[in-house]
């Protein structure tokens, strides 16, 4: 054997070995942080650690979330309560929040789900692995084609990713069992609401202003009825579209809608500015600054 073929040979050998290496270190680093997650749940309240929670970190712990994270925070892919930002002042939700909202939407077998604010399409990612069908709507077209496009290549055939306005929904695949969504506003859309079958859920971070925004699971109880409850206090980027809040919006948090779980799971985190690669910080942080 050459010198050139044993190189070859060994960097061959390193190729093939390393492959399953990394993929079992993304699969611990998923367990990992479905165990954290959980943990930081009950920290809150043991009433959030139910059925459907278990579901929603079953998912999470089957969906690569470096795939949906750009390259140089892929580092960070898997700090629980971190929102990372995607590029077109966008960000990714953090994986705590995903999980609890995925929870709250309480997907019935053979969902069919709709989520508007695809950003890099985890969530939807996310909603795969337990409906039948999601719809996901972004209004920002280049951030529409490439989680399109990453969906696609990671074999989630049952995800529809649409370039508009997600203000509208998508009534040509309506009624939906649940509508999640990652953008806040004042209100929320009729279109949703009328787009969501009786039973179904609604999950939304609503609220007068960015600093009053609560995550919402509203229950429809009749075509023009809704129960309404809150996850705890939590920022968003804000929707955009025909759902952006007027700039004259005013007003305080609302703490007359009672808590899903009795007490709050999320709250926000205060940042000066979104993380940089190279100074990224974790902490105890109990919620979300979307």
């Amino acid at each position: 054997m050459t010198f050139r073929q044993l190189v070859t040979a060994i960097l061959l050998a390193t190729t093939v070995s390393s492959g399953p290496a990394v993929a079992r270190t993304m699969e611990q680093r998923r367990a990992a942080l479905v165990a954290t997650i959980r943990r930081q749940v009950r920290a809150e309240t043991l009433k959030a650690d139910d059925a459907q929670l278990s579901r929603a970190l079953g998912a999470l712990a089957a969906v690569p979330r470096e795939e949906f994270v750009p390259p140089e925070y892929r580092r960070y892919a898997y700090e629980s309560q971190m929102s990372l930002p995607i590029g077109y002042d966008q960000t990714i939700s953090d994986p705590y929040v995903v999980a609890l909202m995925t929870a709250a939407a309480n997907l019935p077998d053979d969902a069919n789900v709709l989520d508007v604010g695809t950003g890099s399409g985890y969530q939807a990612a996310v909603l795969a692995k337990i409906a039948r069908r999601v719809t996901s709507i972004e209004i920002v077209e280049p951030l529409a084609t490439s989680a399109r496009e990453r969906l696609a290549r990671l074999g989630y055939g049952n995800v529809e990713v649409r370039a508009g306005d997600g203000y509208a929904g998508a009534p040509d695949r309506a009624p939906f069992d649940a509508i999640i969504v990652a953008a806040g506003s004042d209100k929320v859309p009729q279109a949703l609401i009328d787009q969501l079958r009786v039973g179904g859920r609604i999950v939304m971070p609503v609220g007068a202003t960015w600093a009053s925004e609560q995550i919402l699971v509203m229950t429809k109880t009749g075509p023009t009825t809704l129960d309404t409850c809150s996850l705890g206090w939590a920022m968003f980027v804000p929707l955009t579209g025909r759902g952006q809040r007027p700039p004259w919006a005013r007003g305080m948090l609302n703490q007359d809608i009672r808590l899903c779980y009795g007490d709050a799971v999320v709250s926000p985190v205060f940042v000066r500015k979104l993380p940089q690669p190279e100074k990224v910080r974790s902490g105890r942080r109990k919620g979300i600054a979307e």
